[in-house]
């Protein structure tokens, strides 16, 4: 029996589509022909975390991403599913977290506990944080270590060509040479665990982080003070505090111009002299007859049955106030 032309294509495109679809989904970590194990985390963020991103052990994939989901309606947490494509065993008490390096794509790293008991198909790992400058550490010292590395070699090849080289070009590579020595022992410093600058660097961040982590109640105090302060503000009636202030000043300014315009008994004491002067000599006869009192008591008095002449002598100023006691 002969297979037709269109036949074979048919049967070709059928089986290319075929691959196509299962290598896309092996990338993707799944694999239909063995059957896998599926866990899942819970994360408050997982930035640019993607499926088919690797699951890791230690630094070796041990599972993909499946996918990605909302925990609730109000995305309260996003639930990660990792697809193991290993039969490594998993502690119950083991923590995961998710790792951004500098260059290349976040993955999820899987950190061991020490429980007996292990996952099961279905079961929930427990997350953390990522400590940034854990990552930082992580992806730095590597690359360090390799430009060490790299300087090492680059010293030991051009020790060797020097051999063959002319005596002036023999001291540029010398200087050349002490120079790469130098920078391999800076590095050496710098990569230093316990005495290296970026080591020293990072436990400094990370006792910030920490002082930040132990005052965060503090914090959250003060914010929520400011949050009622600004409340309490927002719903305070500004407007009528301001037209109160207002009506004030108008009513200060009406007065100060009744007081300028000699409107008012106040304005005119202020600006008439005549009633000025009418008041200081009321004041200066007041005093007269004070004194006179003070001075010849006995004319207000005395009573006569049968009437007594006035003697006259009344003062007409201010009498001297230390002669009270020779008058009596």
């Amino acid at each position: 029996m002969k297979i037709s032309n269109e036949t074979k294509v048919g049967v070709l495109t059928v089986v290319a589509l075929t691959i196509l679809i299962l290598g896309y989904n092996f990338l993707k970590g799944k694999n239909f022909f063995e059957k896998s194990k599926k866990i899942y985390a819970a994360f408050s963020t997982i930035g640019t975390l993607e499926k088919s991103n690797d699951v890791k052990v230690k630094g070796k994939t041990i599972g993909k991403v499946y996918d990605t989901k909302f925990s609730d309606d109000s995305a309260s947490a996003i639930v990660v599913t990792i697809n193991l494509t290993t039969n490594i065993k998993i502690p119950k008490n083991s923590v995961a977290y998710i790792q951004s390096p500098i260059t290349g794509s976040p993955y999820i790293t899987v950190l061991f506990g020490d429980s007996t008991v292990y996952m099961k198909d279905g079961d929930t790992l427990t997350t953390k944080v990522s400590d940034i400058f854990s990552d930082i550490t992580s992806q730095v010292n590597p690359t360090l270590e390799k430009a060490r590395i790299a300087i090492d070699s680059l010293t030991r090849v051009l020790g060797s060509v020097n051999r063959f080289l002319d005596p002036s070009t023999k001291n540029n590579i010398h200087t050349i040479i002490a120079n790469l020595v130098r920078s391999s022992a800076s590095l050496e410093q710098l990569l230093s665990a316990e005495s290296g600058m970026l080591a020293r660097s990072l436990a400094n961040m990370n006792d910030v982080t920490a002082n930040l982590k132990r005052s965060n109640d503090t914090i959250t105090d003060i914010l929520h003070n400011t949050k009622v302060v600004t409340t309490k503000l927002a719903d305070l009636n500004l407007q009528k505090v301001v037209d109160s202030l207002q009506e004030a000043t108008n009513g200060l300014k009406e007065v100060v111009y009744k007081i300028n315009h000699n409107d008012g008994t106040l304005g005119k004491l202020m600006n008439e002299r005549t009633l000025y002067d009418n008041l200081q000599k009321t004041i200066l006869g007041l005093e007269i007859l004070i004194d006179d009192i003070r001075v010849h008591p006995k004319r207000y008095v005395n009573i006569s049955v049968f009437g007594k002449k006035d003697k006259g002598d009344y003062l007409t100023s201010p009498g001297a106030k230390d002669s009270s006691k020779k008058a009596n």
